[in-house]
C-alpha cells in the first residue's frame, strides 16, 4: 500500500516571485523583432538581402532572443533565488560555527511574504530557538557543577575531620550522618538528573486504565512520618472509584513532589488540602493546597524551571528539579497544570488530567 504525504498549505505566504516580468521584457523583445521582420519584407528586403541574407537574419534574431532571454532569466534568478540562498549560507555557516546572533533581513520591500521570505523567517526562527537552548545548557552545567560541588565538599571536610584522633564517639556520629545525609543529597541529585534526561527524550508513554484515587491515597499514605513530623493537618477529599487512561508511573511523580513541596513548605502544625474531582466523562482535577510561606509572582513564572528554586540561599532540601519533572509529565500526559500563590497564605497545585 503506498502511503502518500501532502505537505500543508503554509498560509504565511501571501505572495509570488515575479515570474511575469522575465516573461514581459521578453515578449516586448521578441515582438518588436517579429515586427521589424515583417517592416523588412515588407520593405523589399528580400530582393535587397537575398534568401541566404533572410536566413542569417532569422538566425541572428534568434541568436539575439536567446542571449536576452538567458540574460534575462540570469538576473531573475539572481535576485530571486542566488542571493539570498547565498546569504543563508553564509548564515549557516556562522550558527554551525557557534554564532547564534546572526539574523537575516527579508528580501522583499512591499512586506509581503513568498517562499523564501517564509524561509528566511524560519531560518531566524531555528536560529532564537538554538540560542535560548544553548543558553538553557550553559545554565543547566552551571546549577550542576553548584549543586555536586556543595555535597561532595561537605562529604570532603567532614572525612577529613574524621581523620583527627580528638573526637569523641558523639563528635564521630554527628559527621558520618552528615556525610551519609550529604551523599544522599547527591544521589538524589543524580538521579532526578537521569530521569529528567529520559524524560526530555520521551515522546511515547504507554496508558492504562486505573483507579486514580487508590493510586493518590497510596502516595498520601507513604508520606505519613514527614506530616506527623511537623505535626501538620492534612484533610482530605477524594472522589471514590475515578478511574482515568493514563500512565500511573509517571504520574506517581507527579503526586510524590507536590506532596513534598507542600511539606517542605509548610511550617510546623499548618493545614494541607488535598482533593480530587471527577472532571467531565474521563477526567479529574487534583488539587494539593497547603497555608504555607507562599510565593512572589516572579517565583511563580519561574518555578518549573530546572534547578529553580524560591529560596536562593539553597538552605532547604532539594535540588529544584522536582516541579521541572513535574511539568514535562504534565506534558508528556497532555494534561494541565496551575499555581496560585501568594506571599504568606500558601500555595495551590491544580492538576487537569
Amino acid at each position: 500500500m503506498k502511503i502518500s504525504y501532502e505537505e500543508p498549505k503554509d498560509l504565511r505566504i501571501d505572495a509570488k516571485r515575479p515570474i511575469w516580468r522575465e516573461f514581459f521584457m521578453v515578449f516586448v523583445v521578441q515582438t518588436v523583432c517579429v515586427f521589424a521582420g515583417i517592416g523588412l519584407y515588407q520593405n523589399h528586403a528580400l530582393s535587397t538581402l537575398g534568401n541566404w541574407g533572410i536566413y542569417v537574419a532569422l538566425i541572428l534574431n534568434t541568436i539575439f532572443l536567446a542571449a536576452v532571454s538567458m540574460l534575462c532569466t540570469k538576473i531573475n534568478y539572481r535576485m530571486t533565488f542566488s542571493k539570498p540562498i547565498q546569504e543563508l549560507r553564509g548564515a549557516a555557516r556562522r550558527v554551525a560555527g557557534g554564532d547564534f546572533t546572526v539574523r537575516i533581513l527579508p528580501q522583499r520591500g512591499d512586506g509581503k511574504r513568498d517562499e523564501m521570505e517564509v524561509l528566511i523567517e524560519d531560518f531566524n526562527t531555528m536560529v532564537t530557538e538554538l540560542a535560548a537552548n544553548e543558553t538553557l545548557k550553559s545554565d543547566f552545567i552551571a546549577n550542576v557543577s553548584h549543586e555536586i560541588k556543595t555535597p561532595i565538599a561537605i562529604i570532603q571536610n567532614y572525612a577529613q575531620m574524621l581523620e583527627s584522633q580528638h573526637l569523641t564517639e558523639q563528635e564521630k556520629k554527628e559527621y558520618i550522618h552528615t556525610i551519609v545525609e550529604s551523599s544522599e543529597r547527591l544521589s538524589g541529585l543524580v538521579q532526578n538528573i537521569l530521569r529528567l534526561n529520559k524524560m526530555e527524550s520521551q515522546a511515547i508513554v504507554e496508558k492504562e486504565r486505573f483507579c486514580l484515587d487508590e493510586q493518590l491515597a497510596e502516595c498520601i499514605i507513604a508520606f505519613d512520618e514527614p506530616f506527623d513530623e511537623k505535626e501538620l493537618e492534612v484533610n482530605i477529599d477524594l472522589d471514590e472509584g475515578v478511574y482515568i487512561v493514563s500512565d500511573e508511573s509517571l504520574l506517581s511523580i507527579v503526586w510524590n513532589n507536590l506532596l513534598s513541596n507542600a511539606i517542605k513548605y509548610t511550617q510546623e502544625g499548618g493545614t494541607i488540602d488535598i482533593s480530587m474531582k471527577k472532571y467531565g466523562e474521563n477526567g479529574a482535577l487534583v488539587s494539593v493546597k497547603d497555608n504555607g510561606c507562599g510565593m512572589s509572582e516572579e517565583v511563580v513564572c519561574r518555578i518549573f524551571d530546572k534547578f529553580y528554586q524560591g529560596d536562593t540561599s539553597h538552605t532547604s532540601k532539594g535540588n529544584g528539579l522536582g516541579l521541572a519533572m513535574v511539568k514535562r509529565v504534565v506534558e508528556l500526559l497532555d494534561a494541565k497544570i496551575s499555581v496560585e500563590s501568594e506571599p504568606g497564605k500558601g500555595s495551590t497545585f491544580t492538576v487537569e488530567l
